[in-house]
């Protein structure tokens, strides 16, 4: 059952103009150096002074500028998950473990309706989803890597897969029906927490690799709601599900499911085959709606993609997820609504 939990309150204090970015980045859909399992075990808790610092974000518009905007957080913040672990063993360098268990989404009546359809294509070659009618979810480090605005973030476009061809219905010279086209819009602002650019000298923070990005015009499509991420025993047989746009798989729709490995209190770490492409698409669970018989789809981790970590000297691999967490879906929702009114329940 999806419980409901009272929120902490993310209060805007400041916003201040920055110069603009120089959009020189080069995107990178694979991490290194990255604090895995063994140091989260290790990192304190954060201060409610460094929660404001990680939780203020930066928010670049379609004309190029910047801002700052500087936050407090009100109310009890909790450590969902107790930073509980499981102990793994190492394993082989691969991001596909044993068999693929990916599924190409060919029929367009799976792929336009829901919750596929929620899935949508980044222009620097990233997945995202749809979390409001102007609002897409996705990975930070599809358009920022740590210094930098990636190239391709200055105009930023989503893709929404397409519901029915234009014109007479006639299929056009070249086109697939199992491969979707789509509808691209142009990207208005872009919300970054600034808990991304913690790890700039040292490891990345990948705890805070999520971004928001607002959409130009709102599409009229159904969106799937956030969640706030259960530990692992509260999920039905442990089972994620996402759907992106895999590298590997040009243009099709990649759907998987698996259960999750081990977790930390922001971290998912588990073993879904993917590739490069499916990066920053919207993890969710199916869980029944309280006192309701009706069972509901919510977002509860954006897939961060796979990455390498040293571990008592030796290097290991899993594919990663950033949890929504109470606080991080106050800042979401924050983000979506612009103001703490509407996020006081998650």
């Amino acid at each position: 059952t999806w419980h409901l939990k009272k929120i902490p309150q993310i209060v805007r204090e400041r916003t201040l103009s920055l110069d603009s970015p120089k959009f020189e980045a080069k995107t990178k859909l694979e991490l290194n150096s990255v604090c895995g399992i063994e140091c989260q075990r290790k990192l304190p808790l954060p201060s409610l002074s460094d929660l404001k610092d990680l939780l203020s974000y930066e928010t670049v518009f379609e004309n190029g500028t910047r801002t700052l905007t500087e936050v407090n957080v009100l109310g009890e913040v909790l450590d969902p998950a107790g930073n509980t672990t499981t102990r793994r063993s190492l394993r082989r360098k691969r991001q596909i473990y044993g068999t693929d268990s990916r599924f190409s989404i060919y029929d367009k009546r799976f792929m336009t309706n829901f919750p596929f359809n929620t899935a949508v294509k980044v222009s620097t070659g990233c997945s995202g989803v749809l979390i409001s009618p102007k609002h897409v979810l996705t990975a930070a480090h599809c358009l920022h890597n740590g210094k930098d605005y990636v190239k391709g973030s200055k105009r930023l476009r989503v893709g929404l897969m397409k519901t029915k061809s234009r014109g007479n219905g006639r299929k056009r010279k070249g086109t697939s029906d199992g491969m979707p086209s789509f509808q691209w819009t142009r990207v208005k602002s872009t919300h970054i927490p600034k808990g991304w650019f913690k790890g700039v000298s040292g490891d990345i923070a990948l705890d805070y690799d999520y971004a928001v990005l607002e959409l130009k015009r709102p599409h009229k499509r159904k969106y799937m709601e956030l969640g706030i991420s259960p530990t692992i025993k509260m999920m039905p047989g442990s089972m994620i599900h996402f759907s992106g746009f895999d590298n590997d798989r040009s243009g099709q729709l990649v759907y998987r499911f698996c259960s999750i490995s081990d977790e930390s209190s922001d971290l998912f770490y588990q073993y879904c085959d993917a590739e490069p492409g499916s990066t920053g698409s919207g993890i969710y669970l199916r869980l029944k709606e309280p006192n309701k018989k009706k069972w509901k789809r919510k977002i509860i981790a954006v897939y961060s993609g796979h990455q390498w970590v040293d571990i008592n000297g030796e290097q290991q691999d899993y594919n990663v997820a950033v949890r929504i967490t109470p606080l991080k879906y106050a800042q979401i929702c924050f983000w979506i609504h612009g103001n703490d009114e509407n996020c006081t329940q998650g």
